[in-house]
């Protein structure tokens, strides 16, 4: 359990006054409150494997020799063996497939396709309906809309195309993707800020 206040050793209400104007978005007030019932039967997960590690640091920018150099693991002492580094593929993924359980775009020039997977750690044979709150002036498209998981199928991989409708340089503006077998509401938010070339 939490409470949003607290008091300190001199019984005085502990309390953060800001520099006023400014509302707060969800960068400044992050995912919420853990629940660690919902933890422990999250229905869904977005799990990350090493591959997605490496993707991400290919994307980066650096050279493959660099990557690989600084990945390798060597060491001094004998009947040691050392570890190989990473080897970028030859078509290095987006960072923005990074498979995390939140979706930013802190560039959006017209549209982009970014893709997720989720792996079903609840009931074996359940379905999930999506539920999407757009951020605005953006237009999202999400297929599949249909989750069916069994005992074959336990991750499934779906695709977010994230468009904008406005034609002008903006803040980031905020929504969510979610979905729910109408026992769990697995949520992640969505931040998008659009950008023109001038």
């Amino acid at each position: 359990m939490t409470t949003a206040w607290n008091e300190d050793t001199y019984k005085a209400e502990i309390f953060s006054e800001g520099t006023g104007g400014d509302f707060a978005d969800p960068f400044d007030f992050g995912g919420g409150i853990c629940n660690p019932n919902g933890a422990a039967d999250p229905g869904l997960i977005y799990d990350m494997e090493k591959n997605d590690y490496s993707n991400y640091l290919c994307s980066l920018g650096y050279s493959y020799d660099r990557v690989y150099n600084v990945t390798t693991y060597y060491s001094d002492k004998k009947n040691s063996t050392s570890s190989a580094g990473i080897v970028c593929p030859k078509v290095v993924p987006s960072r923005l497939d990074m498979n995390l359980p939140s979706i930013s775009i802190p560039n959006l020039k017209d549209s982009v396709t970014i893709k997720r997977t989720v792996t079903n750690v609840g009931n074996v044979n359940s379905i999930y309906k999506l539920v999407v709150k757009p951020p605005r002036n953006v237009a999202i498209k999400v297929t599949p809309d249909v989750l069916k998981f069994n005992a074959k199928t336990k991750k499934i991989s779906f695709k977010v195309k994230i468009t904008s409708t406005h034609q002008r340089s903006g803040k980031f503006t905020f929504g969510s993707l979610a979905w729910s077998d109408g026992k769990h509401f697995v949520r992640i938010p969505i931040a998008v800020r659009k950008q023109v070339d001038e």
